[in-house]
């Protein structure tokens, strides 16, 4: 018992100090908020551009968030001096408590929309058009994993009248909308993955491992290496769909092409195959084409 409790007092100093004995706070929880009379609201917060539209105005000003420290002491700090710091955290905190529905307007600066009708009708009372480019640029991007099933409709199909899709289930598909760091907008075309049965091939996706990082990292520093990392754009898009799935054409496809019967042919984001797809896919690749080898730990 008594080498326990020293343990935990050793663990509680050691966390509250670097590395080099200099004392450091640890974030614990956020545990409230509130705002001033200089926080904006949704009244005041556009300005009128030319051409009568109106234009957000980005600003946290007013407003501060309790934070609660690992010694049991708190406090005030403000809105953005949390977000840089825990962003995560507080983007937990807003949506437990609402925040990200009644106040992200005067937080963010800018609303995030739930559908596509509804992101339209905003850039429209808005007077612009940045909900309707990302989602333009985003569908022709998602476009690519699925071809037209020609002279069926969606009724023959579900009767299984339509030979090609036969053994095939019915999805439903979205677009999802969020805001960068930069506030630019971004959209997503995403699959209802959780109506898909539970795919009979192994779905399980692994990841290299942290040790396997650090590894790289050391022998690169000892040996002077430079480190190159890159980001892989529509990853999903370039894997095969391990699933049988077909969806009608929705209000983003365009109105000539809305109610069609759609196949899918490759992975979309929130499936339930798709990411081992896209690791097959690209192990595959890395393996043959650029001669890579797999660690024996990863």
């Amino acid at each position: 018992h008594e080498h326990l409790m020293a343990n935990k007092i050793a663990e509680n100093l050691y966390a509250q100090v670097d590395d080099e004995g200099r004392e450091i706070l640890r974030f614990a929880d956020i545990v409230d908020h509130h705002k001033d009379s200089t926080a904006l609201t949704e009244e005041n917060g556009f300005i009128k551009v030319q051409g009568g539209g109106s234009k957000c105005i980005k600003t946290t000003k007013g407003w501060e968030i309790l934070v609660e420290w690992k010694d049991g002491t708190s406090l005030w700090l403000s809105f953005r001096d949390v977000k840089e710091g825990s962003p995560v955290e507080l983007a937990e905190y807003a949506v437990a408590m609402g925040l990200d529905k009644r106040a992200r307007l005067r937080m963010y600066g800018i609303r995030v929309q739930k559908t596509l009708e509804e992101a339209l009708r905003i850039d429209k009372e808005m007077v612009t058009d940045f909900w309707e480019k990302t989602m333009i640029k985003k569908m022709t991007k998602a476009k690519v994993p699925c071809e037209l099933v020609d002279g069926c409709t969606p009724e023959e199909v579900r009767l299984n009248g339509v030979p090609a899709l036969r053994g095939h289930q019915e999805i439903s598909c979205h677009i999802i909308f969020d805001v960068k760091m930069d506030f630019t907008r971004k959209a997503r075309f995403v699959a209802n993955g959780s109506t898909t049965d539970t795919p009979i091939a192994l779905t399980y996706s692994s990841v290299v491992s942290q040790d396997s990082v650090r590894i790289a990292l050391l022998v690169a520093a000892l040996n002077d290496l430079d480190i190159f990392a890159c980001d892989i754009g529509k990853k999903y898009l370039n894997a095969p769909c391990k699933e049988r799935i077909w969806f009608v054409a929705g209000h983003e496809y365009g109105h000539k092409m809305k109610g069609r019967v759609m196949k899918l042919i490759c992975a979309l984001y929130v499936l339930k195959s798709s990411r081992a797809s896209w690791r097959k896919m690209f192990k595959d690749f890395i393996v043959t084409h650029l001669e890579f080898t797999l660690s024996r730990i990863d």
